[in-house]
């Protein structure tokens, strides 16, 4: 299988602003630094090649021989394989601890937000093997998913003010999953896809997976911006928009009634079909959010994802998707083509936690809404330059740096154990390398541990920054 070229001025995109001119690290060793750390987040996948050490000299704009002392640095931490006249592709070492970490068990991820599972999880395994025995006469294969877990899933909806049977629900293995599928259903080579500006990576993975090109649309300061989205539909005819109204990952924000009316109206006149991740939608903080966006939109065709993986364990790998009845039967055709079902077990245990969620769900929002305050609390003292809003909900803080920042940051913690995740990995070509997604789902102690450990990081980096501005005024 032959590995896919990488064009130099896309790298370049994706790299983002990685020079520190006035750092004391070498530049090549920043350079592998932030290739490196493209890698680690999937940005540049793996047996993709690299473009050659001219061309990228020429385009980075440094010489041939930090390009050269970059790569090298890179191939012998397992992380580039090199060959006479094929050029440098993309590998992964046999583990991810990196030589430079000297302490790699002391390893922080800020990159994930996710919870780990609480007790209710175990219960609902327990539960999950006892219901199990009636099933274990049957084959096992059902492409919509079992019906008492889409009955649950459908009454739900209905709840929320969406009216729902169980027939308008299929369970899927994830919400990414089911983005993939309706892109299969929906989508060709070449079609444009429209999305939030930022937004979750991994739909524009499955997007641009699927051949598809995304189309952003930008998120104003608050909110969402109804008239550009209504602009981008009439200029590029969308096969479909994907959106995330309720607590938004990164931003965390929720979209009012008024925006859901005008979004969906405006989706419905030019026939183009929403796609709306409703992943966080149970980690709401101060009052649950609107009802779904579908039930605004009795004329247009919505599609709805969601997921266990936010509200209950990520470890469960289960989503479903609402749509039309119809949607859902041609969705099971094309199933066919990726997989013959979800695992029995994982959907008895979810069914098991629908229908406790409600003694169990109070106290993790109840947690998270303490440890969002704690975090809050945590960046306004050691990094008072850092701008953000109090999310409404979600996992995570959308913060604004001083100045395009978050990859120096991100390769340089890195390289001390710390894995942070750039506003770059939720743009498209390289945007928002101001911005960084800080979870606050970590124990607070451990937040705050990490924290420290990224203090003198960014003071370092910021003086550094501050230095060379003063030397070109």
């Amino acid at each position: 299988m032959s590995s896919r070229r990488f064009g130099s001025q896309s790298l370049a995109r994706l790299l983002g602003h990685w020079q520190q001119s006035a750092s004391r690290i070498p530049l090549w060793r920043q350079l592998a630094d932030a290739l490196r750390l493209l890698i680690l987040d999937g940005r540049l996948a793996l047996d993709t090649r690299l473009p050659g050490e001219r061309e990228l000299a020429l385009t980075l704009d440094v010489s041939r021989t930090t390009i050269s002392s970059a790569l090298a640095h890179l191939r012998d931490e397992g992380y580039l394989e090199s060959r006479h006249g094929s050029g440098s592709r993309v590998i992964l070492p046999d583990t991810r601890t990196l030589p430079t970490r000297a302490h790699a068990s002391a390893a922080l991820d800020l990159s994930t937000a996710a919870l780990g599972a609480g007790p209710e999880i175990h219960q609902a395994y327990t539960h999950a093997l006892t219901a199990i025995t009636q099933h274990l006469t049957q084959t096992g294969y059902d492409q919509l998913g079992l019906l008492a877990l889409r009955e649950a899933i459908a009454a739900r909806y209905t709840a929320r003010g969406l009216p729902t049977r169980a027939e308008e629900v299929m369970v899927v293995n994830g919400a990414v999953s089911g983005l993939a599928l309706v892109l299969r259903m929906l989508t060709g080579p070449g079609d444009r896809v429209v999305v939030d500006h930022p937004t979750y990576p991994l739909a524009i993975a499955a997007i641009q997976g699927a051949s598809c090109r995304p189309v952003g649309v930008s998120l104003p300061q608050t909110g969402w911006d109804s008239d550009g989205f209504a602009a981008i539909l009439a200029q590029t005819a969308p096969r479909l928009a994907y959106l995330m109204p309720d607590f938004h990952n990164p931003t965390g924000r929720c979209m009012d009634v008024s925006t859901r009316q005008a979004i969906t109206a405006v989706a419905a006149r030019s026939r183009t079909t929403l796609v709306v991740d409703e992943t966080m939608v149970d980690l709401w903080f101060d009052a649950p959010p609107p009802p779904p966006l579908a039930a605004f939109c009795p004329n247009g065709t919505v599609i709805t994802l969601g997921s266990a993986g936010k509200s209950f364990w990520g470890g469960l790998r289960l989503g479903w998707i609402r749509a039309p009845a119809r949607t859902i039967a041609t969705l099971a055709q094309t199933r066919d083509t990726l997989d013959l079902g979800s695992p029995l077990l994982e959907q008895l245990a979810t069914l098991w936690l629908i229908d406790n969620s409600d003694t169990f769900l109070p106290a993790r929002r109840l947690m998270l809404r303490e440890r969002r305050d704690r975090c809050a609390a945590l960046l306004r003292e050691h990094f008072p330059d850092w701008r953000f809003q109090m999310p409404q909900g979600g996992l995570s803080f959308w913060i604004e740096l001083p100045d395009m920042l978050a990859t120096q940051l991100a390769a340089r913690a890195e390289a001390a154990g710390i894995h942070l995740g750039t506003g770059t990995r939720f743009g498209l070509s390289g945007a928002f390398d101001r911005y960084l997604r800080m979870p606050f789902s970590l124990e607070p102690a451990e937040l705050e541990s990490a924290l420290l450990r990224l203090k003198p990081l960014w003071l370092g980096i910021n003086k550094s920054e501050q230095s060379l501005k003063q030397m070109l005024v």
